[in-house]
């Protein structure tokens, strides 16, 4: 059995860690519904969690998969103490989209494709997506996951199976519902 760092060790390591993957739980979190005015105190929770339990098995899980299902965690606390107020996502990673998006039309296409990959998400429950949001956008793999959330490696293939199942069910239902705008050469 490992023997927990010294406790001014295991500080530093937290503050490196926080350091490393403060911009990674803060997007997570945001990805899992937490609404943008409660990312810095539940980012604060989830390093506090990471604090108080000690240094994660990297045999288990990487430090983000490890990190994430902390995160999930505090994101269904903040769910059950009603102190979770849901936002659709903003625009935020509209930011990350090559600036020489110039045309109107392009910007509101981009908007509302953003807006439904966002409803999409907001759709599945917090397992499902802790699943989808930490295999699909975070890169982590199913073996880290299941370390991670102390599930069976079979769960998380079959969460993810479900996840993507329903995420393209819920982005094709608001496609067909609100369509992309008709294009300047497409006029009749």
């Amino acid at each position: 059995m490992e023997r927990p760092p010294a406790p001014d060790d295991h500080r530093a390591y937290v503050e490196q860690l926080f350091r490393a993957q403060a911009g990674f739980v803060a997007s997570f979190l945001a990805r899992l519904g937490v609404a943008q005015a409660d990312l810095d105190d539940a980012v604060q929770e989830v390093f506090t969690v990471a604090y108080r339990k000690g240094a994660f098995h990297p045999d288990r899980a990487t430090a983000r998969s490890w990190l994430g299902a902390i995160a999930a965690r505090v994101a269904s606390g903040l769910r059950r103490r009603a102190h979770f107020r849901r936002e659709r996502l903003e625009a935020e990673p509209a930011a990350t989209v090559a600036s020489d998006v110039t045309s109107a039309l392009s910007r509101l296409e981009l908007r509302e494709s953003l807006d439904r990959v966002a409803r999409a998400l907001d759709s599945l429950d917090l397992p499902l997506r802790t699943v989808f949001v930490l295999f699909e956008l975070e890169g982590e793999d199913c073996s880290a996951i299941a370390g991670a959330l102390e599930l069976p490696v079979g769960t998380v293939y079959s969460r993810l199976h479900t996840a993507r199942k329903r995420f393209t069910a819920a982005h094709q239902a608001l496609l067909d519902t609100h369509p992309l705008p008709i294009q300047a050469g497409e006029l009749p």
